[in-house]
């Protein structure tokens, strides 16, 4: 039976939330630390200059991997200043970019500049990672304001985008299964926007996937 047959969105104890959203952050640091270990053991053991050029490289790139990803979970993830804190979306668009725009993804950016509660600045940016995962092979993420102007559309375009069930139904807060580290991101998501009183959605459109908060 599917999750999405349930009366309503499940919860989570506090402290599993926590410890569930870390895991999510260590797991997307993980790889460019451990990438930074390597290179510099290389550095210590190798004296070849070629391969010590090849170090440098996979340090300096990890180490903009690893910055970019912890300045990304900071807003989105994190408190982000105090309670009822506005942050601006110029802010998230440039955490936006350093994360998910390089050769394989493009955002188009059609958000004003303007302060916003962080709640929604967060369910944003969380809706952003959700759009990224619908176009595994790369395209476009089209980010806009919705008549209310306090929702959002992420239009994901891209070879074969799709969305699954199971993040349909963690979006909607009735996961089939129980939640673990792995889709405690869109779950996550779903709390944001319940937070701020809207719904969101995400739906395959064709060659597109939209995730909607409304």
């Amino acid at each position: 039976m599917s999750g999405s047959s349930n009366p309503g969105p499940i919860s989570l104890a506090a402290l599993d939330l926590a410890a569930l959203l870390c895991s999510r952050v260590c797991h997307d640091l993980i790889s460019p630390v451990g990438a930074i270990v390597n290179g510099m053991e290389v550095l210590d053991e190798d004296k070849d200059e070629e391969t010590r050029t090849f170090a440098l490289e996979l340090i300096k790139k990890s180490s903009r991997q690893a910055s970019a990803r912890l300045q990304f979970c900071r807003l989105a993830f994190g408190a982000a200043g105090s309670a009822g804190a506005q942050i601006e979306t110029g802010d998230a668009e440039s955490v936006a970019r350093g994360l998910l725009e390089d050769d394989k993804i493009k955002i188009a950016w059609n958000l004003p500049r303007e302060l916003k509660p962080k709640n929604q600045v967060k369910l944003l940016l969380n809706m952003l990672l959700v759009a990224a995962g619908a176009i595994p092979r790369g395209g476009t993420l089209a980010v806009d304001s919705i008549a209310d102007a306090l929702g959002f559309r992420i239009i994901a375009a891209g070879l074969n985008a799709r969305v699954t069930p199971a993040t349909v139904d963690l979006l909607a807060g009735n996961p089939e299964q129980t939640v673990d580290a792995h889709g405690i991101q869109p779950f996550y998501t779903g709390i944001l926007a319940r937070d701020c009183g809207l719904t969101v959605t995400a739906v395959a459109e064709g060659e597109t996937v939209v995730v909607t908060a409304r």
